[in-house]
């Protein structure tokens, strides 16, 4: 059985003081969770504080938003896997839909970062998903077998196994479209066949795949009860402690 995982990505949010808060209440509040996998990944500037805060703890890990493919250099703005992780960090998000659209990031670069993410001990979590655009001329799964194939292009199989793939549908995201369960099942089942594909079934049995799409507490549990579903990528949501934590709550025992 697949262990869930939820993940946090507060995106462009929260001081270092917000953090400190933040984590108080949270850590309070899923005190007594066990058997799910809890990730938070902060702006760059809290990484340091949230990783002395956490030290070290089994419960909750360590990410980050994103990263680039190269050790060190001429890079202004970026940051690189070493230095994520000397602040021990252990999930790094790649390819989130945002990063795709505003900052014009493509399967291939992504590809880059996943194979740098691995080499240097970092678990990704590889984003895909489709726009309202393309659901509507029915290319979903032609999006996602793209965007899966280029991503994850020269990973083997037992790397693979590690990895954690996030579905963003894009077109029910501030949208006023909803994307049902059966919806979200369907992707999730497709981007497990297409990780059979890549490596072998067994290695794609054992990957864990999250929803990305607007996930909220009342959503949370019926989502998370779909049999291809172990986990969720949560933004807003995520900025309010309790209710992060009742998401974290909804996946105990699915």
């Amino acid at each position: 059985m697949r262990k869930k995982i939820i993940a946090a990505n507060w995106k462009m949010n929260m001081t270092v003081a917000e953090t400190v808060s933040y984590l108080e209440s949270f850590r309070t509040n899923v005190e007594a969770v066990n058997g799910v996998e809890i990730v938070i990944a902060p702006p760059f500037t809290a990484i340091a504080k949230l990783s002395e805060l956490l030290g070290g703890s089994q419960k909750i890990s360590l990410g980050a938003q994103n990263m680039y493919f190269e050790m060190s250099g001429a890079f202004t703005g970026e940051i690189s896997p070493a230095m994520l992780r000397e602040l021990f960090v252990r999930f790094v998000i790649l390819g989130h839909s945002e990063r795709r659209q505003i900052f014009g990031e493509t399967d291939a670069l992504i590809n880059k970062k996943v194979h740098t993410a691995l080499a240097c001990g970092l678990k990704p979590i590889v984003c895909v998903g489709e726009t309202l655009e393309e659901r509507d001329a029915g290319r979903e799964t032609e999006i996602l077998t793209t965007q899966l194939r280029g991503s994850l292009a020269g990973v083997p199989a037992d790397k693979i196994s590690s990895i954690v793939v996030a579905y963003e549908p894009v077109w029910a995201i501030g949208t006023g479209r909803n994307a049902t369960p059966e919806q979200a099942q369907d992707a999730h089942a497709h981007v497990r066949k297409v990780l059979a594909e890549i490596s072998d079934a067994d290695t794609a049995n054992k990957v864990r795949i999250q929803y990305g799409g607007s996930v909220k507490p009342a959503n949370a549990s019926v989502l998370l009860s779909q049999p291809d579903i172990d986990g969720a990528l949560v933004g807003g949501a995520s900025l309010e402690a309790h209710g992060f934590s009742e998401i974290v709550k909804a996946a105990v025992g699915k």
